[in-house]
């Protein structure tokens, strides 16, 4: 049957800091936030932990702050800790991310951003040259690209609000493999030739002499140590965030960011100014679920505009081929709705709510784009009749496909979803203090013309550049949690994650199948679609049949860490496509 498009809810959440923690904060929390009620609860939770994570040592730490009692919030710390030593290619202390938290006793969901933020001397044209834009490639490997990291407030700010473990505990795991060394990765190894020939990381200091020891790319089994890094975690389990945004490290940052012929412009004073901040975290009913999400700068709304948009434009009793299409159509409308008007809200309007209205989204599932047409955003006020949209330049955003994502349930029933990044693989490639430092700022729209309208997703001095990292969380119609699902792939995160709900919830797959099946994003002109995994070249198929324009693709970037709720227990997956892994277990008392 085809349901209705959704009642939306918006659920704020305040944030609780610990006053008694000796580190300094480093947090920014909204006043306007304020507890959702407390619902009893029938039964204690009994299912165990679970984390679901990218990379074995990092499952690991995660599953070490679990055993112990941790928060899943602990856990979250740990792992990604870890990520940014054995995982640098995907995300680490120069980058930043967004945490989706789920609180069992409350049944509250709350959304904490630690995105990078442009440095005060940015500006919306630096990345043109001669009044056309320059390439992406330029872009990347220039100081320009480095927003300030946001990952050590975040955790900050995360573990004020939940922690459970003491903060320098969350950090032993990594700095005993930093210290000792880890074994280096095939996915880690395998991208090294290639970044030598199109980035600087084989040139840069600190870097090349990591990566590339005696002039040669790391080798997959390698013992690797990183006593830089080891150090710097230290100071941060020692003193706090303030011993990353304030003096040595600090400086370091700034030097590495302002350093060479195309040096950019992040100061110390940028670095000190950073704040992770806690939003309303969204949530929108879809059948008889409730999927709570990152708003923006992140694209998670669009889990719920998908879902919602599939629901309306899905026949009764569709085959298979059917249900791919109505995903295909809502993606090609949710990403052209995202792209027009998603930016950083502390600098724009989001018409967010009015975006994902049952009454607008019923119209733009009436009204999709024919499959040879390029998808046109739409005006929820010309729908709904309220408010005038702002109008904006078109988007022209390029978001590689980095990142990484974990998920994580304690033995309590509270959860997490995190996205992390440095953007493209190896960030920028600069090196500061064992670590490399993201090139974000090329999430913002690079192309500027002074005589036209602003891009939503502008570069603007202290504003943070649109993500399409959705990590979320769906709860069942009694509140409880149901599913933690995310996935990396700049552009196609919201493609991937969808299709792991979708595959789960109406595809009547299992999780390890709704992970496996093909990728398939709708984006703009064209349909990609993973045609290496079966059924994709069918599907590619039937698609090209009905009239889209369909770029095959070989493999996809996803990385979904995906845990499901039942009744047995605990049903975890992580991505094949990538080197993660899945570890459970309870809490000995």
């Amino acid at each position: 049957m085809r349901f209705p498009a959704a009642i939306l809810s918006l659920a704020i959440l305040a944030a609780c800091s610990d006053p008694a923690d000796p580190t300094a904060p480093l947090t920014s929390v909204p006043d306007d936030t304020a507890d959702t009620p407390a619902p009893a609860q029938s039964n204690a939770w009994s299912l165990g932990y679970m984390a679901a994570v990218a990379n074995p040592d990092a499952t690991d730490a995660a599953v070490q702050m679990l055993a112990q009692g941790g928060h899943a919030v602990d856990a979250a710390i740990a792992a990604h800790a870890v990520l940014g030593l054995v995982e640098p290619e995907s995300s680490g202390l120069g980058g930043g991310g967004f945490m989706v938290v789920y609180e069992q006793t409350t049944q509250g969901v709350r959304f904490l951003d630690g995105r990078e933020t442009a440095p005060g001397g940015a500006t919306p044209d630096m990345f043109m040259r001669d009044g056309q834009p320059g390439g992406f490639l330029d872009a990347w490997q220039s100081g320009n690209a480095i927003g300030v990291p946001g990952a050590v407030a975040l955790y900050k700010l995360a573990h004020d609000n939940y922690g459970k473990l003491p903060w320098a505990t969350l950090f032993e795991p990594a700095i005993r493999l930093a210290s000792d060394g880890f074994v280096v990765t095939e996915k880690m190894a395998g991208y090294l030739p290639q970044m030598a020939q199109i980035s600087q990381l084989d040139e840069n200091p600190g870097a090349a002499g990591y990566f590339y020891p005696d002039g040669e790319p790391l080798q997959a089994g390698t013992l690797l140590r990183n006593p830089e890094y080891a150090r710097t975690l230290q100071r941060v389990a020692d003193e706090g965030p303030s011993a990353f945004y304030e003096g040595e490290i600090a400086q370091a940052m700034a030097a590495a960011a302002q350093a060479g012929d195309n040096g950019g412009t992040m100061t110390v004073n940028d670095i000190s100014e950073y704040r992770a901040v806690e939003r309303a975290a969204i949530c929108g009913t879809w059948r008889l679920l409730n999927i709570c999400s990152a708003t923006p700068p992140s694209s998670g709304a669009m889990q719920i505009m998908i879902t919602n948009l599939y629901d309306q434009l899905v026949p009764e009793n569709p085959t298979q081929e059917q249900q791919i299409k109505a995903f295909v159509d809502a993606q090609r409308l949710a990403y052209a709705d995202r792209d027009y008007y998603f930016g950083d809200p502390d600098h724009v309007t989001v018409p967010v709510q009015q975006l994902l209205d049952p009454e607008y989204l019923q119209y733009r599932s009436e009204n999709p784009a024919a499959p040879d047409a390029t998808p046109q955003h739409g005006n929820p006020a010309d729908i709904l009749g309220i408010g005038t949209a702002q109008v904006w330049a078109p988007d022209s955003t390029l978001e590689p496909a980095g990142t990484t994502h974990l998920s994580i349930i304690d033995s309590e029933g509270n959860a997490v979803s995190a996205t992390m990044t440095v953007e493209s693989a190896f960030g920028s490639g600069r090196w500061a203090a064992g670590f490399l430092l993201n090139n974000e700022m090329t999430d913002f729209a690079r192309d500027y013309y002074a005589d036209q309208p602003e891009a939503a997703n502008m570069i603007r001095p202290g504003a943070r550049p649109r993500s399409s990292m959705s990590p979320t969380i769906i709860l069942d119609d009694n509140n409880e949690l149901f599913m933690v699902t995310g996935s990396p792939g700049g552009n196609s995160i919201p493609a991937y994650t969808a299709k792991s709900i979708l595959g789960i919830v109406d595809w009547g797959m299992s999780v390890d199948d709704a992970v496996g099946f093909p990728n398939i994003i709708a984006r703009g002109d064209t349909v990609r679609v993973e045609i290496n995994r079966e059924p994709g070249q069918a599907q590619a198929d039937y698609l090209r049949n009905e009239g889209y324009d369909v770029q095959e693709s070989d493999g996809e970037n996803s990385g979904l860490h995906v845990i499901l709720v039942t009744d047995e227990g605990l049903v975890g997956a992580a991505d094949p496509r990538r080197e993660g892994t899945v570890s459970a277990g309870f809490v000995v008392q």
